[in-house]
């Protein structure tokens, strides 16, 4: 499936070497103010050829809306986005070892198998340049999240390969418990997280890492990593159970994410090292109360004293800011020789992959983690405000 979502419904389209990919959303909502400037940022913050550790593909990568805004402002119709493609290069997957040979841990192999043809890329749509559509689509949710409700959604690279920003100690095996993590979650803003082309908040880690993708990129070689996202200022009462638990709606969209292969919440695995008297979130009494009303939301009278729980409980949420971890393997695309086998199953060769790839992804999956919490954050608020609506009409 190409679409997303439940009551906002987010289509994407486009392969990596056709002319455009884009996306249509339905059921946004009427009136608010949109423009391509507006949207622009998140989806200049994903384009490729930013840095010397990001592929070197060259596209400036400019949105165009194609419907569903008039005189800048959303009139409740799908609004359909567009991005064209323009340095694409299918050439570059047509060589004979290319076209003979599937690429280890690529989608080239199981896309042939799934419809008995490929793109000229090979995955086709499993290609990160698929990941446009998302991007505009959450630039667009998030537009009206923190417009309409002051919610606030900031990602950042939080590993890459065995190097950890703020990783458990001895004093505090679970991450969630560290003082500096916590505060983080409270500040952390993209205009810090940008400062370095790897986009982690500590300037000498960053360097690290950067030279750590550096000196793959330059042996032909690729690292995976890991990015961190929190949700500020995230209303009660989101997420739909059983099966559509805000944590399950969260993972959902991450893992549909190219290159993607694990997701915690909270506290996450850590979380299972720890008893349950270490573990539980406490309530006490919501210290901030001096408003009823906040960005259109009745402020809780209870609040938790941790958030091992990543601001979800029994899939709904409790109010506290949501934090969540997404992993994404080593890119699969490499110019080293890889042992491999044709397609036909008939000889062993070695294939030393060509074309332009991202030595490690998790820099450029910055945005797109953003882009899909802004997604599902902004469906389960309309899921529930359909609910509210239908209960003031009983």
């Amino acid at each position: 499936m190409s679409t997303f979502g439940q009551f906002l419904r987010v289509t994407t389209y486009g392969e990596s070497h056709c002319p455009s990919v884009g996306c249509i959303v339905d059921n946004f909502p009427p009136g608010v103010p949109v423009s391509e400037e507006i949207l622009q940022p998140q989806i200049s913050r994903r384009r490729p050829g930013q840095s010397s550790i990001t592929t070197p593909r060259n596209e400036a990568d400019i949105v165009s809306i194609q419907s569903g805004v008039e005189e800048g402002v959303s009139l409740g119709t799908p609004i359909a986005m567009v991005v064209k493609n323009q340095d694409f290069r299918p050439s570059d997957y047509k060589g004979n070892t290319m076209r003979q040979y599937p690429r280890p841990s690529h989608a080239d192999f199981t896309y042939l198998e799934k419809y008995g043809v490929r793109a000229s890329s090979g995955g086709g749509r499993s290609s990160a340049r698929e990941t446009i559509g998302r991007v505009a689509a959450g630039a667009l949710c998030e537009h009206y999240l923190k417009l309409a409700h002051g919610i606030e959604i900031v990602a950042w690279v939080s590993s890459v390969g065995s190097i950890h920003h703020i990783p458990p100690t001895a004093e505090y095996p679970c991450t969630s418990h560290n003082p500096e993590f916590l505060q983080l979650l409270q500040t952390v803003t993209r205009e810090i997280v940008d400062k370095s082309p790897v986009r982690c908040p500590d300037p000498e880690l960053a360097a690290r890492m950067e030279h750590r993708i550096a000196e793959l990129r330059d042996r032909q070689d690729s690292i995976g990593g890991t990015v961190t996202c929190v949700i500020r200022n995230v209303p009660t009462g989101l997420g739909e159970p059983v099966f559509s638990k805000l944590e399950a709606t969260l993972a959902h969209g991450m893992l549909s994410i190219p290159a993607t292969k694990g997701f915690e919440i909270g506290s996450g695995f850590e979380g299972t090292e720890i008893p349950g008297s270490a573990h539980n979130d406490m309530f006490i009494r919501n210290p901030n109360t001096d408003s009823d009303v906040k960005n259109g939301f009745a402020k809780p009278k209870l609040t938790t004293s941790t958030n091992n729980s990543g601001g979800i409980q029994g899939g709904i949420t409790n109010g506290a800011p949501v934090f969540f971890r997404v992993a994404f393997k080593s890119p699969a695309t490499i110019g080293l020789p890889q042992q491999t086998i044709t397609f036909e199953g008939e000889s062993d060769g070695l294939l030393e992959a060509k074309g332009r790839h991202d030595p490690c992804v998790v820099p450029r999956a910055v945005p797109i983690v953003e882009a899909m919490a802004s997604i599902c954050i902004l469906d389960a608020l309309l899921t529930q405000g359909g609910r509210k609506m239908a209960a003031l009409a009983r």
